[in-house]
């Protein structure tokens, strides 16, 4: 299943402003985007368009880009190894960035990607037949790059429904490696709604941010998160993280582009309380910040708020996400066991007990042992009875937590969000949303 291709493809007119001009004297900006979109198991109907979207976006920006759809295992696996060997030996002022669309699994702290011809009939099958993200974001932090950019568009409702123990739902949480931008379309351990098509909130959303000019990759990708919120109405909020040190942007701001605020405007805003704004604000300076800390502030400050039910579940995923990770990290007998005592039916409950396996431990913890020391509160009772819930509604395949859908009108909350990127700029100017289209 051969089907890689690279695109040769002219600047989109809809494209509003012009490459980096440090990019074309000094970068070499290299990409690899793949869409999966033909499942043996379930077609994912938006994967292979965004992929086309985000191929094209990238070329205008001045990447070489190598693209590829519907690829089996193999094929997948040789094209990833090729695209690490490129970047290898494309020198130290080389931005490379990876982008996989597709369906995506976690299981045992790892995140797997599905090739198209993945049989998943026992949960087990999961790390022979997929791949495992971790190994090539490790592999891209190895080289002397400028910058890696990794984005999993992975967390969608699965079509498998693999026999024995049940798999944690979403993506698992990861720490990037120094240089490295680890970007997923929803925040760990949640999915985004499904989406009939002809594209996806989040690479819609990042195609349309890419094209904007002159935003840093963390101000970029803080862009995505607010703007996939308004087109999903808060079903799906994407997450990020990276250690990036070097200024880096895509396009140049236009000429006719907003001017970014003064910084110390702009460390106003970051610092100011978030009781400080009214509940509105305060949700989007929360999305915007994307701490566990600056949603349990919203929390404290607006209980009663009708977005406070949306804000309890981006709180309970985050605060397990990290409780988990953390117990990965430690990889003990008591890291497990920690994570038990917390989260008796949590999402990792069998996650936990296939390590506790793996290290030749007893499953259920002791009555007397060291309790890991996280840092992070542990959830309170309400919480631990929703991720519960949240568990129990999904025990045949996978639990995760589907942040609620907007019961009440969204279109102030939409203008909010225009309002707030507007307070992080001088003035401003219309953009095209409207996505090229693509058949890769």
């Amino acid at each position: 299943m051969h089907q890689i291709m690279r695109h040769a493809l002219a600047l989109l007119g809809l494209i509003l402003v012009a490459p980096s001009v440090s990019a074309a004297q000094s970068e070499r900006r290299i990409a690899l985007v793949i869409g999966n979109a033909a499942y043996q198991q379930g077609a994912l109907p938006t994967s292979a368009n965004d992929a086309g979207l985000i191929a094209q976006t990238l070329q205008a920006a001045g990447f070489d880009v190598v693209g590829a759809r519907d690829l089996d295992g193999d094929t997948l696996r040789h094209t990833l190894r090729d695209f690490i060997q490129k970047a290898a030996a494309s020198g130290p002022n080389t931005v490379a960035m990876i982008y996989l669309a597709g369906y995506a699994l976690q299981m045992s702290g790892e995140n797997f990607f599905v090739p198209v011809d993945a049989t998943l009939v026992h949960d087990t099958d999961l790390p022979v037949e997929a791949l495992r993200v971790s190994d090539y974001i490790r592999q891209l932090g190895t080289l002397p790059l400028r910058a890696g950019i990794f984005v999993l568009d992975g967390a969608h409702t699965p079509p498998f429904t693999p026999a024995g123990e049940p798999l944690a739902g979403g993506l698992a949480l990861v720490e990037p490696d120094p240089n490295i931008l680890v970007a997923f379309n929803a925040a760990p351990g949640t999915i985004g709604p499904n989406e009939p098509g002809p594209y996806g909130a989040y690479a819609q959303a990042l195609a349309e941010m890419i094209r904007q000019g002159g935003l840093s990759l963390p101000e970029l990708f803080n862009r995505v998160r607010l703007r996939v919120n308004e087109i999903t109405k808060g079903g799906e909020v994407p997450w990020n993280a990276q250690r990036i040190q070097t200024d880096f942007v895509f396009f140049e701001r236009g000429p006719d582009a907003p001017q970014p605020a003064p910084p110390a405007q702009v460390a106003e805003m970051e610092a100011r309380p978030i009781r400080d704004f009214d509940a509105r604000d305060a949700y989007i300076a929360a999305l915007d910040r994307d701490t566990l800390q600056a949603y349990e502030e919203f929390l404290a400050a607006f209980p009663d708020d009708r977005l406070a039910k949306r804000v309890r579940v981006i709180v309970a995923a985050r605060r397990e996400a990290i409780t988990w990770r953390r117990s990965c990290g430690a990889n003990t007998p008591n890291g497990y066991w920690s994570y038990l005592r917390r989260y008796p039916n949590g999402p990792h409950t069998w996650d936990a007990r296939r390590r506790l396996a793996a290290l030749a431990a007893e499953l259920e913890p002791p009555p007397a042992f060291a309790v890991m020391d996280y840092d992070v509160p542990p959830p309170p009772p309400e919480e631990i009875a929703y991720v519960e819930s949240c568990r129990h509604r999904h025990r045949r395949s996978h639990s995760s937590f589907c942040p609620p859908r907007c019961s009440w009108r969204c279109r102030p909350m939409c203008r909010r969000q225009r309002m707030w990127r507007r307070r992080r700029t001088t003035s401003s100017s219309p953009i095209s949303t409207t996505p090229p289209s693509s058949t890769m």
